[in-house]
């Protein structure tokens, strides 16, 4: 599974530990900020676009509070992104909402959230079924 990964200034130390932790579990990581973005607008709508693209299977994204990077990723026609910052929310995502990447904030979650955050998130696939009908809800709404 490829990963996409993408920071901001604020977000850009804790991806560089996800992006050890990722490549350490074997995962292939896409870094999509060797240095860090001067906004989280432009690190989370390249790193939507890039999912969107397929060059990428999911992708994780950071800023200070996730919040913002989430909002601007979803601005993107077919991306869903949901800022996270606990396990229960980034499994859940996956598999009832699709999500196609998380927003982590680094000024919120630590390393070791972080890392239990990713492996929750990847842990799981859409289940698509019920939950599809929202997902076309949402993409009728452009």
């Amino acid at each position: 599974m490829k990963i996409a990964l993408a920071a901001d200034k604020a977000g850009f130390e804790l991806k560089e530990y996800i992006k050890k932790f990722l490549t350490d579990k074997g995962y292939d990581v896409l870094d999509l900020t060797a240095a860090p973005a001067v906004d989280f607008v432009d690190s989370s709508v390249k790193l939507a676009q890039t999912v969107l693209a397929k060059k990428a299977d999911r992708g994780v994204m950071f800023d200070e509070y996730g919040v913002g990077s989430a909002m601007a990723s979803n601005k993107v026609h077919g991306m869903v992104t949901a800022n996270v910052t606990e396990e229960n929310t980034a499994h859940m995502t996956t598999q009832h909402n699709g999500a196609k990447a998380i927003a982590i904030g680094a000024g919120i979650v630590g390393p070791k959230l972080a890392e239990n955050i990713v492996k929750a998130y990847l842990s799981v696939n859409y289940a698509g079924g019920r939950h599809q009908i929202r997902l076309d809800m949402l993409e009728k709404m452009y």
